[in-house]
């Protein structure tokens, strides 16, 4: 009897991407994804820790999946796991398997193993990591648009951040293997890839044959022509006149830029390390909008980081009220043990912190409407998504990232096709088939 898959994912788009490759594997092996309701043989956590609510998230998680599968082999991985593998080991009750996020290319074979599941530790050592686990996949599920990771770890320690802990150093992928897997996601039918990675910008600096991340972006644009690329996350400082040039170069290259900003106040910068000011944040965002007038800007902020102030608060949500954005990321700081952040002076009170954030949220919702509103009665191309929404309407991303519903047929699925935006509708844009 082929065994029942269950894969939980936590957290960020490296984790899902991984997680996809997890599933091919077992269904490779001959293994189904179990229905639900239905009792599970092998189940896999894919955790996340860049928050304190991310690491309770994948506690319970863990817990709540070993309650409702109580026979079923467990395999933990991600960042939870790689940081807090003891601590996970005292919490569940039976035993477990902890995979390292250096060794997730064992994870499926360990998963597959008959031998029962005693507690088994695949941990590595993070930090002296050289190279990216490879998880080669057939298709990103059933999704129309694929996450494509290129890289892995980042070398910023950032003051506040526990990635590097748990992700280790910056590794690129060989551009070999970049393009085999971006040609299986082509004759799967992916018509849309995100190139992501934990710190997509520092792609290919540790490779033999120097390359960094424009080149890449080209290369792929250039052997594929009729899928639409979209660049992750990536720091102010790696948006360079090169990058801008290769995104008006290369059609395919979508006008959608993710930024992290984190604080808009000089002093708060400095002390989490993020090696720009507000000035050249300002600068660069300019830049990006003369140059894309109609391009998606989406922003990481972070609050309530220790010693921001009323003062540092509003420097940062004057920047985001003057800044030409689309949609805001906003997060509460968490503090990490084992960061230097962890033990600054000025912590700041939760509830001062959840309610920075929820002004802030506000203002996000202000800027995508204005957003939104800017490219009412025009004609957008969409990628279709592959199923309906609860109102029976196709739905789609445009071009520049606006979230698009309207009246079509079933055959319009996973195709690029002209939508003009007629109006808005709660958080997305009503819009019609241009025939």
């Amino acid at each position: 009897m082929n065994k029942k898959i269950i894969i939980s994912t936590l957290g960020c788009k490296v984790n899902q991407y991984e997680s996809a490759a997890f599933l091919c594997a077992f269904e490779e092996s001959g293994c189904e994804t179990a229905k639900t309701g239905e009792d599970a043989d092998i189940i896999v956590i894919n955790t996340c820790a860049v928050t304190a609510n991310a690491g309770a998230e994948s506690r319970k998680t863990v817990r709540r999946l070993m309650r409702r599968h109580p026979n079923a082999k467990v395999v933990i991985t991600g960042c939870y796991a790689q940081m807090a593998a003891n601590e996970l080991a005292e919490i569940v009750e039976s035993p477990v398997c902890i995979v390292g996020n250096g060794n997730k290319h064992l994870l499926v074979e360990a998963a597959l193993r008959e031998t029962p599941c005693d507690l088994t530790m695949l941990m590595g050592k993070i930090l002296k990591k050289d190279t990216v686990s490879k998880l080669p996949m057939k298709r990103f599920g059933n999704r129309t648009r694929a996450y494509l990771r290129v890289q892995d770890g980042c070398n910023n320690f950032c003051t506040y951040c526990i990635v590097p802990y748990t992700r280790g150093p910056s590794r690129s992928l060989e551009l070999a293997d970049i393009l085999d897997q971006a040609q299986r996601f082509v004759d799967a039918g992916h018509k849309e890839m995100v190139i992501t990675g934990i710190h997509v910008g520092m792609y290919g600096k540790d490779l033999k044959k120097q390359m960094d991340i424009t080149d890449l972006m080209v290369t792929l644009c250039e052997a594929h022509p009729a899928i639409r690329f979209r660049l992750s996350s990536i720091e102010p400082q790696e948006i360079t006149d090169k990058l801008l040039a290769a995104m008006t170069h290369c059609q395919n290259f979508m006008p959608h830029f993710h930024i992290p900003l984190q604080s808009g106040d000089d002093t708060i910068l400095s002390r989490m390390r993020r090696g720009y000011d507000r000035e050249t944040f300002r600068t660069i965002l300019k830049k990006c909008m003369a140059t894309f007038p109609d391009a998606a800007i989406g922003i990481d902020i972070l609050t309530g980081f220790p010693g921001e102030g009323e003062e540092e608060f509003n420097n940062s949500k004057l920047l985001l009220e003057e800044i030409d954005a689309t949609y805001f990321h906003v997060f509460p700081y968490s503090k990490r043990p084992g960061t230097l952040a962890a033990s600054f002076p000025n912590q700041i009170p939760k509830d001062v912190s959840a309610n920075r954030v929820a002004i802030l949220r506000e203002l996000a919702k202000k800027k995508q409407l204005e957003f939104y509103t800017r490219h009412l009665q025009t004609e957008r191309p969409v990628l279709v998504e592959k199923k309906r929404n609860r109102e029976n309407l196709l739905s789609g991303f445009s071009d520049n990232y606006i979230a698009v519903v309207f009246e079509g047929d079933d055959t319009l699925m996973g195709q690029i096709v002209s939508i003009k935006l007629k109006k808005i509708q709660n958080a997305t844009v009503l819009g019609e088939l241009v025939q």
